[in-house]
């Protein structure tokens, strides 16, 4: 990140402090970042050069703010929030059920004087304002792992997986669990820096769009992925993300020729409603689908039968999952036989633990596409990348950095997927990469596809132990996910 972003960073999360001592969360405030930084930069676009007709009446911009103070600015703030909330389109799912969250009107003149108004957003490149955004969600993610931490993937995999997927200017990129975006604007970003001095105007109207559709239930999430997605210039009308709409749901009818998500952690799963208060309300029942294999409670298993309908056939799909998606019994093993016969699974990473901001998750990233309807599985071989073994990370002191996977992203071969090579053999057994053909799957008990050959060096040798703090977190995850797994079956007892 630049100096000039990190100090805009810095000055903004140094009003964040200041906040929470008026009893204001970090995701909140966030939030209300983006309520005013829309405003300055709707504000900036009628000006000289842009010259744009008024996106919001000049009676609910920024220049009304700015003239006004104590309880009328915090009464006019609190206006303008409802009126912009009921607007079509991306300013309306922007400001969508909004609340002023900032009490004392001082402070949020402050907000407005000296952090919003001073920068003139609208000249800076479009990744400029994206990495200031994306400095504040981070922030807010490592300081509130509860907050924004439940949605943020690590932007390092992302990048990573985006990477070996390799998205075109033609593609339609979805993300049914989208967040506050990571995988989309990392997509969106990877055609910029690829294709960008190639693009004709109808790629670049597709990229502004088109390229890129989400869902995302939280209508908090969805407008921090939207404010992202503006600051990138996504311009799309309608908005590109569906707010407030649990996606697994229904089928939407749309297909994609890629998917690239991280569902919601958590086996159970319900069916969920946005009250008009903004609120969730859960309903604890399976999924009735008729695209589905099989009807089950388990989130991560409907999710990914999810997202075998939403591809297009030749559609591409990356999706992490948690190990117990893997190796399930009932409907899991149900789901892992149509999968491997209808779709070629063709790779797998499994990820280190200590990555995720939320404690005790084992997870991987399958891989898979969609082909036309045959007789014969589509699954030849899965290759697998064991990330995990031997590796210890943490959030602060030894982070997931993109150089780690640059091994995995050199074995998946994305454009030569026929050309892999595996790097474990009798001769080298701590080799990484490794492949297993589809009748050595399907014999395997429960078809478990929680595959792992490396030793683990800390059983053999206490030297080559973790630092206390990795291995004291490790522990610590083990214990939180053991924990889950018995608050679960407790839930399931008492339904």
């Amino acid at each position: 990140m630049i100096n000039a972003t990190q100090q805009i960073v810095n000055k903004a999360w140094n009003f964040a402090h200041v906040l929470r001592d008026d009893g204001l969360s970090y995701m909140a405030y966030t939030e209300q970042i983006t309520f005013l930084l829309f405003l300055k930069m709707a504000d900036e676009q009628t000006r000289p050069p842009y010259n744009r007709a008024p996106l919001v009446p000049s009676d609910l911009g920024w220049p009304s703010l700015l003239a006004r103070e104590g309880d009328e600015l915090e009464v006019h703030y609190r206006h303008i929030l409802e009126e912009l909330g009921r607007r079509p389109g991306m300013l309306g799912e922007i400001f969508k059920r909004a609340r002023p969250e900032i009490q004392n009107p001082a402070t949020l003149k402050r907000l407005i004087v000296d952090l919003i108004d001073p920068v003139q957003w609208m000249v800076m490149d479009a990744d400029v304002k994206g990495d200031i955004y994306e400095g504040l969600l981070a922030r807010s993610a490592e300081e509130s792992p509860k907050g924004a931490g439940q949605y943020f993937t690590p932007r390092e995999l992302i990048k990573a997986i985006v990477d070996v997927m390799q998205p075109g200017p033609e593609e339609t990129v979805c993300d049914p669990a989208c967040g506050t975006g990571g995988f989309l604007l990392a997509a969106y970003d990877y055609v910029v820096q690829q294709y960008g001095s190639h693009l004709d105007p109808d790629q670049k109207r597709h990229l502004r769009q088109s390229f890129v559709q989400g869902w995302e239930l939280v209508p908090a999430t969805a407008r921090l992925c939207i404010m992202n997605l503006y600051l990138r210039g996504i311009n799309a009308d309608p908005g590109p993300i569906h707010s407030g709409v649990d996606s697994l749901a229904g089928d939407p009818g749309q297909r994609f020729s890629m998917v690239m998500t991280n569902p919601p952690f958590g086996k159970k799963s319900s069916i969920s409603i946005v009250t008009e208060e903004g609120d969730l309300e859960r309903e604890d029942q399976a999924y009735e689908r008729q695209d589905f294999w099989t009807t089950t409670k388990n989130k991560q298993l409907n999710f990914l039968q999810h997202v075998k309908t939403l591809l297009k056939v030749h559609g591409r799909c990356a999706i992490v999952v948690p190990d117990n998606v893997l190796f399930e019994g009932g409907a899991g093993e149900t789901v892992r036989r149509n999968l491997l016969r209808q779709f070629d699974v063709h790779t797998l990473l499994r990820l280190p633990t200590g990555i995720f901001y939320a404690q005790g998750v084992k997870a991987n990233v399958l891989f898979f596409d969609a082909r036309p309807a045959q007789e014969a599985p589509w699954t030849k071989k899965l290759w697998v990348y064991d990330l995990r073994t031997n590796m210890h990370f943490t959030l602060k002191t030894n982070p997931l950095r993109r150089a780690d996977l640059d091994d995995f992203v050199a074995c998946y071969q994305p454009a030569h997927r026929h050309a892999r090579q595996v790097s474990w053999s009798a001769e080298t057994p701590e080799g990484r990469w490794r492949c297993f053909d589809y009748d050595e799957l399907i014999k395997r008990d429960k078809i478990n596809l929680d595959i792992f050959w490396l030793k683990d060096k800390s059983l053999e040798d206490s030297a080559d132990l973790p630092d206390p703090e990795i291995l004291a977190q490790e522990i610590a995850d083990d214990l939180q996910t053991a924990l889950d797994q018995f608050s679960a079956i407790v839930a399931e007892l008492k339904a």
